[in-house]
């Protein structure tokens, strides 16, 4: 999983059963990560709360609080929200995955695990939360002001220039509460056009909601967008005469994104951030990214 030269993955292991908890101690330790054990879910709120786990792996049956309620306790826990969790269970029925993926897991595995397949997974779900994580932290530092809401409207995060925008328009914390959810539900609507976003009528100064995207299953991204304040992309669109999206692209190349991160921020594909890349190499007369970058620096900086 790790070499040496590298950081430990920290697993938490939440388990009742002694011979299941030797046997993943083992494995994991030959994997080369760090193990930290729970043998029940209270226990497991309290070690997680202290020590923040790189992935959970979680029994699904335990006594007094079983695994679905605890892994529900733990994504309640903000610094907790996105790290992995996979189910470990002898029960295989189609009501008790669904129920696990509902908690919050990410995958279910049934016992008696298998430790190469469970090590194999484990990788898998770790680089995706890191990659999450590398996207929320390239939002946080590059000056964008987006949020994201369940499917009820509730915010669960946002960068920290969203919620100064928020702040100079005179919105609160109440009206995030009482008055955003009831927006977002209205834009989120069968029959609302997401396409041309909503306006945010309360506050101090005029802004505009706009959808960008589901990224999970609960999750919605959206941008709040100051109206008085032209957008950067807006000006790369403008100015470049190209699409919307291709000046989205664009504009996260120029900040030096990856394709990966790239499709992860604005919700898409790898292989469409190609595309749009193909098209924008060709409207910009260039070869590369690096000269498609050096051309939009020049027009954000005038």
């Amino acid at each position: 999983m790790t070499s040496q030269s590298k950081k430990r993955d920290v697993v938490l292991v939440v388990d009742d059963t002694p011979e299941t908890l030797s046997m993943l101690n083992d494995t994991l330790e030959q994997a080369g990560a760090t193990v930290l054990v729970a043998l029940e879910g209270q226990q497991a709120l309290t070690i997680a709360s202290n020590i923040t786990p790189d992935i959970i792996l979680m029994d699904a049956l335990m006594p007094n609080m079983d695994g679905f309620e605890t892994c529900k306790r733990l994504k309640a826990i903000g610094k907790l929200e996105h790290v992995p969790v996979i189910f470990m269970t002898g029960l295989s029925d189609s009501d008790s995955i669904v129920k696990g993926f509902d908690a919050g897991g990410v995958d279910y595995i049934t016992k008696p695990v298998n430790g190469i397949e469970l090590v194999a997974r484990m990788q898998t779900h770790l680089n995706n939360a890191r990659l999450t994580l590398s996207a929320r932290s390239a939002l946080d530092n590059a000056g964008q002001f987006l949020f994201a809401t369940n499917n009820l409207g509730e915010l669960k995060w946002g960068t920290p220039q969203a919620h100064q925008l928020f702040s100079r328009a005179g919105l609160d914390e109440a009206w995030l509460i009482d008055s955003l959810p009831q927006l977002i539900r209205k834009l989120l609507s069968p029959h609302f056009n997401k396409d041309k976003g909503i306006n945010v009528s309360e506050g101090t100064q005029p802004l505009r909601v706009d959808y960008l995207g589901q990224t999970h299953s609960d999750e919605v991204l959206l941008q709040i967008v100051d109206m008085k304040k032209p957008q950067e992309s807006e000006i790369l669109k403008e100015s470049l005469a190209i699409t919307g999206r291709e000046a989205e692209v664009l504009l996260w190349v120029a900040r030096g994104k990856a394709n990966r991160e790239i499709a992860t921020i604005l919700s898409m594909s790898p292989r469409t951030v190609n595309k749009h890349l193909e098209q924008l190499f060709r409207k910009l007369n260039v070869e590369n990214r690096t000269g498609a970058a050096i051309i939009a620096l020049k027009h954000l900086s005038n």
